[in-house]
């Protein structure tokens, strides 16, 4: 069904009274500021670093495997060294000693090698666990400062969540009064300020907006409310100044 084609009047009280309700809506959304967007950022931030934890942790495992199995490299080695220099008590020739002596050189640059490997893998991880344990405190101060951000926005919602809602039900009441150009341009003109306001009154011969002057005969015909009014300097909608708007 068409919207009832209204009056420049009634357009301009219909603007107005959404302007109202919307502004109110605003100050809400003020209250809770940044805090949603901070909860979410910090909510991904707590993911990134328990994916993060996992990681590390991971990673230590397999400098733990490596470790284990370069000791038992040395062992094996150790061993094998051991039992070629008890072979080389009964061997027939020269030959065979030789052979016997380059197994133990070999087994000796085996231990040589893991040794070294050893000591660049407990360095290695002892970096992963130092990043581990600031990863790890990281987390334990990002989720105090959650558990505090989500106290605060719960709070907060608890008290607004209700007025917030009735508000919003107002404000699509008074959308639906309105055509849909004038919407469009209501809502582009909000957008483009802070503020948030598209409609104004006309305060003290200004307009109530960005405070230019109004002339007289321009406030005569915004008075008149026979047609809609832009302020020439801002854009904004211009209205008479009406008293606060009724219990709707």
């Amino acid at each position: 069904m068409a919207k009832k084609e209204l009056t420049a009047a009634e357009k301009m009280k219909a603007l107005h009274n959404l302007q109202s309700i919307d502004t109110q809506i605003d100050k809400i959304k003020t209250l809770k500021g940044e805090l949603p967007m901070e909860v979410e950022d910090l909510e991904d931030e707590l993911v990134g670093l328990n994916t993060r934890i996992t990681n590390i942790q991971e990673e230590i495992a397999e400098v733990d495997a490596e470790l284990s199995a370069r000791e038992l490299s040395i062992k094996t080695s150790t061993d094998l060294i051991s039992k070629y220099e008890k072979q080389m008590d009964n061997v027939k020739n020269s030959r065979e000693f030789d052979a016997l002596t380059k197994e133990v050189g070999m087994q000796k640059l085996e231990i040589q090698l893991a040794e070294k490997k050893i000591r660049e893998a407990k360095e290695n991880l002892d970096n992963k666990k130092s990043y581990l344990d600031d990863c790890k405190d990281k987390l334990d101060a990002i989720q105090v400062q959650l558990k505090e951000k989500q106290a605060e926005l719960e709070r907060i919602t608890k008290e607004t969540d209700e007025e917030e809602k009735d508000l919003l039900v107002k404000s699509e009441k008074y959308r639906a009064k309105v055509e849909e150009g004038l919407l469009k341009a209501y809502d582009r003109i909000r957008k483009a300020y802070k503020d948030g306001l598209a409609v104004v009154a006309v305060e003290r011969n200004s307009c109530g907006g960005c405070h230019a002057a109004i002339p007289p005969q321009v406030q005569i015909d915004i008075d008149d409310q026979k047609k809609m009014i832009i302020c020439e300097h801002c854009g904004r909608i211009l209205v008479p100044d009406y008293s606060v708007v009724k219990a709707l």
